[in-house]
């Protein structure tokens, strides 16, 4: 009798990484199936079958293995259904040789063989493993060289003042024929206003309020696509991006260095200066207030009643003497107090009131009410003793 070979389960894998043209009846997907399916029949012999399930990816970089296809071809191994994994080319599984090194690893230890029908070799001999680690080394370099090669022609762009792409700002609207950006004359109204209300309120939340109240919303843009993105009240962070922006004084700012832009600019550089000379001063005088010793046990552990946001530590002082100290609500800080019923509450009588509930707290799992008493004991013991960063480690590891 003659000697019954094993059965090996073959799975077919095939990727493109764009769209086009998969709405055909025979696509490149299905000639790199193709050319797999006779591989294996040539291999019949040996026990070689073809599994039916399909992996396609069609629309998916090589550069990563976020792909559901491949996740299923993966979760199939760990399910001991696939012996032996064949591909078009070895580029179709990865471009990257750490995922494809990482791959074969995974290979190996589910027992699965890999083969690339055009290239001739597989991955049951050494000679074809350092094939494949020698060919996704050069297919990794391309892709490093092309990488290089578009950002080193983004950075020649940006130093001849060239706009690169992406949304345009408040202010601007896209010329997609030239491939440049234009002034809209409406919002570049509002973007100079913005830039004195801040000179005049000194205050980027006071600013936003302002815009907010009087109706104004951030920019409203239409892609190619058709989808709508923008147009909504502004918040601290628009506020504070558009006042640091130098494009709106027709320049680019690329690797530390400023570069006259093709653009017109908005607002002068002079008052550009001004503003950033401005917020640079907010900046120290509030990094002076944060360091000072003065911490919010609390801060970031309790929540804000009405809108469910953390609530930070502040304080304000009264006369160079007197220290005012609350929690105040991220959202009301970000959006304005306005959006917040609860906005801020008293620091010191919060803290009084978590901890005087601390020993009060009633817990039925017993083991849980031992560690929580002993807790409880620790607190009482380096609560007088203790600096307030520990006293707020301390109830951060409670709640």
């Amino acid at each position: 009798m003659g000697t019954i070979e094993k059965k090996i389960n073959c799975a077919i894998y095939t990727r493109k990484s764009t769209t086009e043209g998969l709405e055909k009846d025979f696509t490149t997907l299905d000639a790199q199936r193709e050319s797999a399916e006779n591989y294996i029949k040539s291999q019949k012999s040996t026990g070689w079958t073809i599994l039916r399930t399909e992996y396609d990816d069609g629309g998916f970089s090589g550069s990563n293995i976020e792909r559901p296809a491949l996740k299923r071809l993966l979760d199939d191994i760990r399910e001991g259904r696939i012996n032996c994994v064949v591909v078009y080319k070895v580029d179709r599984l990865s471009r990257s040789l750490l995922d494809f090194t990482k791959l074969l690893e995974f290979f190996d230890q589910h027992n699965v063989t890999f083969v690339s029908v055009t290239q001739h070799f597989n991955t049951q001999s050494s000679m074809g493993r350092l094939t494949l680690n020698i060919l996704l080394s050069f297919a990794q370099f391309e892709r490093e060289m092309i990488s290089e090669r578009t950002k080193d022609k983004m950075g020649a762009a940006r130093k001849k003042g060239k706009w690169v792409g992406g949304q345009p700002l408040l202010g601007y609207d896209l010329d997609r024929e030239n491939r440049r950006i234009v002034i809209n004359k409406q919002e570049a109204k509002l973007v100079r206003k913005l830039f004195d209300i801040y000179l005049n309120e000194n205050s980027m939340l006071r600013t936003m309020s302002h815009l907010n109240k009087e109706g104004f919303t951030t920019k409203k843009y239409v892609a190619k696509s058709g989808r709508t993105t923008g147009g909504k009240a502004f918040v601290k962070n628009n506020i504070q991006m558009m006042l640091n922006n130098p494009i709106y004084t027709g320049r680019v700012f690329y690797e530390k260095k400023m570069y006259p832009a093709e653009h017109e600019a908005i607002i002068s550089v002079e008052l550009f200066d001004k503003v950033q000379e401005r917020i640079a001063y907010n900046r120290v005088n509030r990094k002076i207030r944060k360091n000072a010793q003065c911490a919010g046990l609390l801060s970031q552990i309790i929540r804000c009643a009405a809108c469910n946001s953390p609530m930070f530590h502040s304080y304000s002082v009264k006369d160079k003497v007197k220290k005012y100290r609350y929690y105040v609500c991220v959202n009301a800080q970000k959006k304005g107090y306005a959006v917040c019923p609860t906005r801020s509450v008293n620091a010191q009588e919060m803290e009084d009131a978590v901890y005087d509930l601390l020993p009060k707290q009633e817990i039925k799992d017993s083991l849980l009410a031992e560690r929580y008493r002993s807790v409880i004991e620790k607190i009482r013991e380096v609560w007088e003793s203790s600096s307030a960063d520990e006293k707020h480690r301390i109830l951060k590891h409670l709640f």
